[in-house]
């Protein structure tokens, strides 16, 4: 199965090259979750239905983190080396020091998508998917994750979302606290 995940990495890697679209990928790979933060952050005062968005804006937020207190835990048990360490891409940025799996821009970008679908806001949580996906391609375009480290961060976000969704139940005292801040 290494083989393969090596082999599709270096692939999407190869395609690197294009100064205009390099530049693109370095840019989403780096500000592509602040960004999808700020957006999420955003919403908070805006739409007809505040109180459903304002919970939906907290259970992203609680994904978010629960998906990258997930990511620690693993990476307890997991120090994968990066591709561009096992000479298989072409780093296009900084060294990262952490190890390769799994991804924490996948996971937060794809934190952030499941929240907004697992509450049943599709035209929200369809911009964010694509966004999340913009973020997963571009961690391996640019040589720093495998494939399968994306993959489990995308994996871990959507765990996190089906997770805070269970545990931050809307209506509730709590919910009715934070959502009422503002």
């Amino acid at each position: 199965m290494y083989e393969l995940d090596a082999a599709a990495t270096g692939w999407i890697n190869s395609l690197a090259g294009n100064g205009l679209l390099d530049q693109l990928m370095i840019t989403v790979s780096t500000i592509g979750v602040p960004l999808l933060v700020l957006a999420v952050a955003a919403q908070w005062w805006v739409g007809s239905e505040r109180t459903k968005t304002r919970h939906v804006l907290v259970a992203a937020g609680l994904t978010f983190l629960i998906g990258l207190g997930i990511n620690q835990i693993i990476l307890l048990f997991d120090h994968r080396i990066r591709p561009y360490d096992a000479g298989i891409t072409r780093l296009l940025i900084e060294r990262s020091s952490d190890p390769s799996f799994p991804s924490d821009h996948a996971t937060a970008s794809f934190a952030i998508a499941a929240a907004f679908l697992v509450h049943k806001l599709p035209k929200r949580g369809l911009f964010f998917l694509f966004a999340a996906i913009l973020v997963f391609f571009s961690r391996v375009y640019i040589g720093t994750h495998y494939i399968s480290d994306v993959v489990g961060g995308a994996l871990t976000g959507i765990f996190a979302a089906i997770l805070a969704k269970t545990l931050y139940r809307p209506e509730t005292r709590v919910d009715r606290f934070i959502t009422g801040i503002l």
